[in-house]
């Protein structure tokens, strides 16, 4: 009897502690909101919202060489620890090559969320700093820049794709032709603030006031995006200041990113120059 009863006590006892056991977490989180890319050279830059479950661990970040599907997977190229922590550098990218991109979300079971929703892609693109140009009267063979070779250029080269002038009073930016565009995208503190090119906005006479601080967009006549940042004037004597500027141009045409060229027959006719007074 007294055998019995240890045996029942026992079975209380292992059933007591059988039905506190916690059930397994199976639930995962949802999928990151807010996934964007930011572009860079050689480099993209992720970036996203925090996920709000509070037992969200980290993120996995994916990538992949195409749109997703069956044809196409993404792979893990990367996490990130902890729900607070929102962003990702990609590095050792190719400058002119489309790289798509995705972000899941995991908990501390182990749970991993299904795909970010956003269409994420980017194109790496070269960059350059300090960059200096003369004013096209006094130093003609300095006063262009070509962007796809990033070298000075005489302002009148059939290769210049913008040239600087100083008329004694107004820096400005020139661009060539009818069929190459510029315009000022405004003040910010990097090169990096300014990462689209804008559908509309061009300057109709070709050629944009230089404000140091501001950054300014191009679309070259043979459908390419580029970008620069004037960071200063320096003083040069007797000749008029030369601007120093950053700069980053997109060697893939017909980038995704941007809106396409349209190709006008016989409008590459050189602009006249219009001082801004």
């Amino acid at each position: 009897m007294r055998g019995t009863w240890l045996m029942l006590a026992a079975a209380v006892v292992l059933g007591g502690c059988h039905d506190e056991t916690a059930p397994r977490d199976l639930n995962p989180p949802a999928a990151p909101r807010g996934f964007r890319s930011v572009t860079g050279d050689n480099t993209v830059y992720l970036s996203w919202l925090a996920n709000t479950e509070s037992d969200v661990a980290g993120y996995y970040l994916y990538q992949a060489p195409c749109a997703s599907g069956s044809s196409c997977p993404y792979t893990r190229i990367g996490s990130v620890s902890g729900r607070g922590n929102t962003t990702f550098t990609v590095t050792g990218l190719t400058n002119g090559v489309t790289t798509y991109y995705a972000i899941a979300a995991y908990d501390f079971a182990g749970n991993e969320s299904d795909l970010s929703y956003e269409d994420v892609f980017d194109t790496p693109r070269p960059e350059g700093f300090g960059a200096h140009l003369s004013d096209y009267l006094t130093s003609p063979a300095l006063a262009g820049w070509d962007l796809s070779a990033a070298h000075v250029r005489a302002w009148d080269d059939a290769t210049t794709d913008i040239f600087y002038g100083y008329n004694g009073s107004v820096f400005q930016m020139f661009v060539p032709d009818y069929q190459t565009d510029i315009q000022d995208a405004g003040y910010a503190t990097s090169l990096d603030a300014v990462d689209f090119a804008p559908s509309a906005g061009w300057s109709p006479t070709g050629s944009v006031e230089l404000i140091t601080g501001h950054c300014y967009i191009v679309w070259t006549r043979d459908n390419h995006y580029a970008k620069f940042r004037v960071t200063q004037f320096v003083p040069q004597g007797s000749n008029p200041p030369v601007v120093e500027f950053d700069w980053a141009y997109q060697v893939a045409a017909g980038n995704p990113e941007l809106r396409a060229r349209p190709v006008v027959e016989g409008a590459s006719a050189r602009r006249p120059i219009h001082w801004i007074r």
